[in-house]
């Protein structure tokens, strides 16, 4: 069975929080969706609000301490990311935005994405679409289509929107799963074969206007 690694980055502020309650089921239901492709999940979880003064030194110095420096490789080396962030002002917080600023731009190219985020109503659910996806998209990374927004009443001991939440979750997490998948597939093409950089059945013989077949 393959290991692939997921990063999980949750930008709550509390502790505990829902926005980490959010990332962890989430990131549980990945798993268990890979599961069902043989592929095993690998878990780091960065919790940003331990970062917090890092992250603003980093913006401020250019540099990253040890520890944020830790949280940064694991994001970018990652097979995958799933990132959650409360919603302020009808927008990302603040601490997401300054981690996501801290990242090389270029380091997410690519990389599936699975977006959630919460708030106290449902009303703020639209800053998945306008909000956060265009950020990801600007770093030309790979957001699944489905993004999980959870309200206070998701979370209800037995609310109607229990099982809504739960089905969202599980949708979301099995593109990801699929992306990841596809993502491998993609990946395993040999880089010394001319079908992966010309197209398949093309030799070079095709860029040189044929001369190679006469």
């Amino acid at each position: 069975m393959i290991t692939r690694r997921i990063a999980v980055v949750s930008a709550g502020l509390s502790n505990p929080s829902s926005t980490r309650m959010l990332a962890d089921r989430l990131a549980a239901e990945t798993v268990k969706a890979l599961a069902g492709h043989d592929v095993d999940a690998r878990v780091d979880v960065i919790e940003l609000r331990d970062h917090a003064h890092d992250i603003t030194n980093n913006l401020l110095t250019g540099f990253a301490p040890p520890a944020l420096e830790s949280a940064i490789n694991s994001v970018v080396s990652a097979d995958a990311l799933i990132v959650v962030t409360p919603i302020f002002s009808t927008s990302y917080s603040g601490l997401f935005k300054s981690f996501i600023d801290v990242l090389d731009p270029d380091s997410l190219t690519g990389k599936p994405v699975l977006i959630g985020a919460n708030a106290g109503t449902a009303r703020h659910s639209l800053a998945i679409d306008y909000a956060i996806r265009p950020l990801f998209a600007y770093l030309h990374a790979e957001p699944v289509s489905t993004g999980v927004f959870a309200a206070s009443s998701d979370w209800g001991a037995a609310g109607d929107d229990v099982a809504p939440l739960a089905k969202r979750v599980e949708k979301g997490a099995r593109e990801l799963a699929d992306a990841i998948v596809r993502r491998d597939v993609s990946a395993s093409a040999d880089p010394y074969d001319p079908a992966t950089y010309l197209g398949e059945g093309r030799s070079f013989g095709h860029m040189l206007g044929g001369l190679a077949g006469e």
